[in-house]
């Protein structure tokens, strides 16, 4: 089967890695790495905000497996370990695809947030920067 995308059926961790884990990016490939992971909105307009964490896959894994903190309010499941993420805001609000351009920016000792099925992450957000608490 594939998706709305012309891509073979991505699982939800396949999906989550896609859109948001690479080690090498720099603050500088946001459009290019969007265009060439092809993520965006289900109608093809340009998502606002996409947070690339800076790690190898195995590391963001283990926040599923014995290296995070769950919290059972939220159903999330917090990083032990901070994270350099790269935030890709999108520059002009209601562009659509090809026109998407964005910002990037390189934030560190972040707290990752995802939601865990089957020990793996499939929905995540970065927090505040630590710093910012005195922490």
């Amino acid at each position: 089967m594939k998706t709305p995308f012309n891509r073979p059926e991505e699982t939800p961790y396949e999906k989550f890695r896609r859109q948001h884990v690479d080690a090498k990016m720099t603050k500088k490939q946001c459009d290019t790495e969007i265009s060439n992971r092809n993520t965006y909105k289900i109608d093809n307009s340009c998502k606002e905000t996409n947070t690339f964490i800076l790690s190898i896959p195995a590391k963001v894994k283990s926040i599923c497996r014995g290296d995070g903190r769950y919290d059972e309010n939220s159903g999330m499941t917090y990083s032990t370990a901070t994270f350099r993420i790269i935030k890709c805001k999108l520059k002009h609000q209601g562009a659509r695809k090809p026109r998407c351009q964005y910002e990037g920016r390189l934030l560190t000792n972040r707290i990752i947030v995802v939601k865990c099925e089957g020990q793996l992450p499939v929905i995540g957000r970065a927090s505040a920067d630590l710093n910012a608490h005195g922490n």
